[in-house]
């Protein structure tokens, strides 16, 4: 498959520089493009690496004009780049539509017009599924459950009884929501399962990543709001309420019955402690420690987490010890010397030999 720079150009809706006749069989990144396919740069502070690159032709932005490589130039190089991406690799199209023979469906299930069902998947009693749904190969949705209208869930997804899921929501494969939540009561020398009667409930257009868990409230939801999106490998434990359009990237760990505001950032390794709240808007750095309420709009970072600004500052501090280190030690040979040559002042500084309460404290000098 092949276009003419010019046909990409039009597709895009972009603006040409160099010749439209340039033959284009491919896209790729910048620093994995050959020659024949077609490559972007974001910023114009990339040009350097543009230099180096294979590529035969360049999506850029309007304000930057290469120069090495015809080009065209767009207003979003994201979007205009997927659309060429899409052209020489379109998605292909589900070959399954209904119901497998291979599925296992309930017969009190209620399945909406146009819903699809893969081999292998299963769906219990009293299961609700919406218009346009696909539930792929492997999927299990117990009993109870109800699924809005057009959401995918990918193989091998389980979702436990009464597990609630808004329109458009999308569940990645090995994703596992309603799991019994990690609450234990000691007793008779035995840790002993707490209540685990409550569920979860995904907002409209919610996103999980595969391998990602969401436990069950102990009575009631946990819940994950509107629009918010869950990367993989990301843990999200009892009663916890995670708000509207929050980001939370792979590996973050969520203690139970935390609370976030909307539009809450949480990046890769993130660990937050139970019982606490994170503020609308706040953007927490990875591998932050959280032990405390994030204040709305606030941007933390570190082990445990704090401003961002003061860590930045510890950790400034931090890579001078060794140097601090070695002056220390410069200035203790000095002060011997000068000691060592006045016997005088030398008698001055003796340790205290004891303190109030009658032990040697050697950390203590008296005049």
């Amino acid at each position: 498959m092949q276009a003419t720079l010019a046909e990409l150009a039009a597709l895009v809706g972009g603006h040409l520089t160099g010749s439209g006749d340039v033959l284009i069989s491919g896209a790729a990144s910048l620093f994995e493009a050959e020659p024949g396919q077609i490559t972007l740069v974001d910023r114009a502070d990339k040009r350097q690496r543009l230099e180096r690159c294979r590529a035969t032709a360049v999506i850029a932005p309007r304000e930057f004009t290469p120069q090495s490589l015809p080009a065209i130039q767009v207003d979003d190089v994201h979007q205009a780049f997927a659309a060429v991406v899409r052209w020489f690799r379109p998605p292909r199209e589900e070959v399954c539509s209904g119901v497998s023979p291979l599925a296992a469906v309930s017969p009190s299930a209620k399945l909406g017009q146009e819903v699809t069902v893969h081999p292998f998947a299963t769906v219990g009693d009293d299961v609700t599924i919406g218009d346009g749904s696909t539930i792929h190969c492997g999927v299990r949705i117990m009993s109870g459950s109800q699924i809005g209208e057009k959401v995918v869930i990918f193989p091998n997804a389980v979702l436990y009884e009464n597990t609630v899921v808004g329109p458009r929501c999308t569940i990645h494969a090995n994703a596992v929501l309603g799991a019994y939540g990690f609450g234990y009561r000691f007793a008779d020398g035995c840790h002993v399962l707490s209540a685990q009667l409550g569920n979860v409930v995904l907002g409209a257009d919610v996103e999980i990543g595969a391998g990602s868990t969401v436990d069950r409230g102990t009575y009631g939801p946990t819940t994950i709001g509107e629009g918010t999106k869950i990367d993989d490998l990301v843990m999200i434990a009892h009663n916890c309420q995670i708000g509207r359009h929050n980001m939370l990237c792979s590996q973050v760990g969520i203690a139970g019955s935390t609370t976030t505001g909307d539009y809450v950032v949480m990046a890769g390794q993130v660990g937050v402690r139970d019982h606490v709240h994170i503020g609308r808007g706040a953007v927490l750095g990875a591998k932050a420690g959280v032990s405390n309420d994030v204040p709305e709009g606030s941007r933390v970072i570190g082990i445990p987490a704090t401003p961002e600004r003061d860590q930045k500052v510890k950790q400034a501090a931090f890579s001078k010890l060794p140097e601090m280190r070695h002056e220390l030690k410069q200035l203790q040979r000095i002060v011997a010397v000068l000691l060592a040559e006045s016997p005088s002042a030398a008698a001055q500084f003796t340790l205290k030999t004891a303190a109030p309460n009658g032990q040697p404290d050697d950390h203590q000098a008296v005049a």
